[in-house]
């Protein structure tokens, strides 16, 4: 591969303004433009507002009518930031903690790159998608026709990852991250006074109840040899002391692989809440959502991933998937391609994704460069 070396240091400066100004999904004007007007300093054809705020960048060389997608995410996390870094979130509560404006920085070195030196026979799609964390970017831009309009044997999506070691590319065929969803159960009553509690169905101990029967799904409802996460994460009720609530919310996240638990996990819910009401007097009211499908790796996509990956750094298979997730599951439903992890971590630790202290490694920006470069060459590479 041509030297990159010119590339990193003002990609890095893009990074950290990038980071200074972060935007919550749907809300990346900025960084849109931003990327919108480097697209087209390199020549590229460029489409903005697909998907909302999402930005394509076409590239085509040669004759061949073989394509590729390689996407980035755009948004931030309404998190406020504890770094003290010199270039931190300057939008109180908005933070890049989860290391989208990296992927933005290396999938624009990609495209300087690969604008120069045109070593590949096709079309290479740049999609910058905004809204990931939890809005469904993803599923906007597909359903805005995203495929249609440009079409992709292979679509690719990178995200770097704090659990491994900077150097380290892995991935791996079939499930790589969770299906997500989310549920709310309300136990309604009447509310009373708390001194008199036979007069009054106690939402409060039935939602105790129903909390310890939620938690017993996975080990009683589900085979050991699947896999699956229920967690609650909220109760709310109450206002004072003696005063038994007529209402009160229990909330929290189901994580799965495979749609046969995902309904099994689903019903049991709906079952449990229906019999701890009934069993106290109370009525419940089950919302229940499945916003991100379980992103599915194709198998030949993902070898395909390994083999560039082995030419740049050191490729890995991941051994298993992890259960968070991950809206290019959408696009991964309309296109056969592979979702990739960059490891990030630094020798003294990294914090985690999503923790206020975290900040994008800087110094694997040059590999996710490579890396990207690698897979358009390899699927579009010149024929003799």
């Amino acid at each position: 591969m041509t030297d990159i070396t010119d590339l990193i240091e003002p990609l890095i400066a893009f990074r950290r303004d990038i980071h200074a100004h972060p935007e919550l999904g749907f809300c990346e004007h900025r960084t849109a433009g931003r990327i919108a007007e480097q697209l087209r300093a390199l020549g590229l054809e460029v489409h903005e507002g697909i998907g909302r705020t999402g930005v394509v960048g076409v590239l085509r060389n040669g004759t061949s009518g073989r394509s590729i997608g390689l996407r980035a995410d755009m948004d931030a996390l309404p998190i406020h930031e504890q770094t003290n870094l010199p270039y931190a979130s300057t939008t109180p509560g908005s933070f890049h903690g989860c290391g989208h404006d990296g992927h933005v920085a290396m999938l624009l070195g990609a495209a300087q790159h690969l604008s120069r030196s045109r070593n590949f026979d096709g079309t290479v799609n740049f999609f910058f998608q905004p809204a990931e964390e939890g809005q469904g970017g993803a599923r906007e831009m597909v359903n805005e026709g995203l495929f249609e309009r440009f079409p992709c044997d292979r679509v690719f999506g990178l995200h770097n990852w704090p659990d491994l070691p900077a150097g380290t590319i892995a991935t791996r065929p079939g499930p790589i991250m969770g299906a997500a969803d989310k549920f709310e159960i309300q136990l309604e009553g009447r509310g009373g006074h708390a001194a008199i509690p036979q007069d009054t169905p106690d939402a409060i101990f039935a939602a105790a109840a129903l909390v310890q029967q939620l938690n017993a799904i996975v080990s009683r409802r589900i085979a050991p040899t699947a896999s699956a996460v229920l967690s609650i994460t909220q109760i709310h009720g109450g206002h004072t002391h003696n005063v038994i609530p007529e209402l009160v919310t229990v909330s929290g996240t189901v994580r799965t692989f495979d749609p046969k638990v995902q309904d099994r996990i689903e019903a049991s819910i709906r079952e449990i809440a229906a019999g701890v009401a009934m069993a106290n007097e109370l009525t419940a009211v089950v919302d229940y959502q499945r916003y991100y499908p379980a992103t599915i790796n194709d198998a030949e996509a993902a070898q395909e991933a390994l083999d560039a990956a082995a030419t740049v750094g050191v490729a890995q298979l991941a051994p298993d998937p992890a259960f968070t997730s991950e809206d290019f599951a959408f696009m991964l439903q309309a296109c056969k391609g592979a979702y990739i992890w960059l490891g990030q971590a630094k020798a003294e630790g990294s914090a985690p994704l999503h923790n206020p202290h975290y900040d994008f490694n800087d110094d694997v920006l040059g590999l996710g460069i490579k890396l990207h470069v690698a897979l358009a060459e390899r699927h579009l590479r010149l024929r003799d």
